[in-house]
């Protein structure tokens, strides 16, 4: 299983959608980093890794397989690696994935969730979100999913209940993005301007969300991180 020190192999979909404030927290914790770019590079390895694996967010849908046929390919690597219990996070997309690769269902929300808001946390043991209670987060999606049959639910927002799940101490999916560091926004911004104007979105309020909030969610969400770790090395 997961052995400090190791190498947290990170599936990223999009070039700036990356670790953000959490790669510098994986350092602290003697780690180091593989990126791995989805739909250039063979995934067998990543999702073989017996460390944790990092699945981050993009834009595109998990049923877009006809459209981006190595969607299928991650997903039925995923399946094997949920299947045998081995260490991994889902953010946003990565979360979807996670979602559908246990067999629930994943669609397009009712609205754009863009933005800065609080989560409510589910009332469960061990709760490895608690010390986001209060703190706004940054949720950006318009997908959402059914709670895997065999998953705990952790948190929900004013516009889609599930917002993050569990299943057991090895698998954590976050529809929200728990990673985005304080002084990285403006490259989402610029890439995700498109998606932005059809949601009508003001780019300067968010601007100024982020500014507001992102400084207090990067401390809050490195414990998140550094506990979800030491429930790895309590297992190993």
């Amino acid at each position: 299983m997961f052995d400090l020190p190791d190498t947290v192999y990170t599936i990223q979909h999009l070039a700036f959608e990356d670790l953000g404030a959490w790669e510098d927290v994986l350092y602290e914790q003697g780690l180091r980093v593989r990126y791995f770019e989805a739909g250039v590079e063979n995934l067998e390895k990543a999702f073989a890794h017996e460390g944790l694996v990092i699945i981050l967010g993009g834009p595109i849908g998990v049923y877009e397989t006809t459209d981006y046929p190595f969607l299928q390919k991650e997903i039925d690597l995923l399946k094997v690696r949920l299947e045998k219990k081995l260490p991994t996070i889902g953010i946003c997309l990565g979360a979807q994935l996670i979602a559908h690769a246990l067999g629930a269902k994943v669609y397009a929300g009712h609205a754009k969730e863009i933005g800065w808001s609080t989560l409510s946390l589910a009332n469960a043991a061990h709760h490895p979100l608690v010390a986001l209670a209060d703190t706004p987060v940054l949720h950006w999606h318009g997908d959402t999913f059914d709670l895997p049959a065999q998953a705990e639910l952790l948190a929900s927002s004013d516009l889609y209940p599930n917002q993050a799940f569990r299943v057991g101490p090895h698998i954590l999916a976050l529809q929200f993005h728990a990673e985005v560091a304080a002084d990285s926004l403006e490259k989402w911004l610029i890439g995700h301007t498109c998606e932005l104007r059809q949601a009508q979105i003001d780019i300067p309020t968010l601007r100024a969300a982020h500014q507001q909030y992102a400084p207090q969610l990067q401390q809050v969400s490195a414990t998140v991180l550094g506990q979800f770790l030491a429930g790895l090395k309590s297992q190993s």
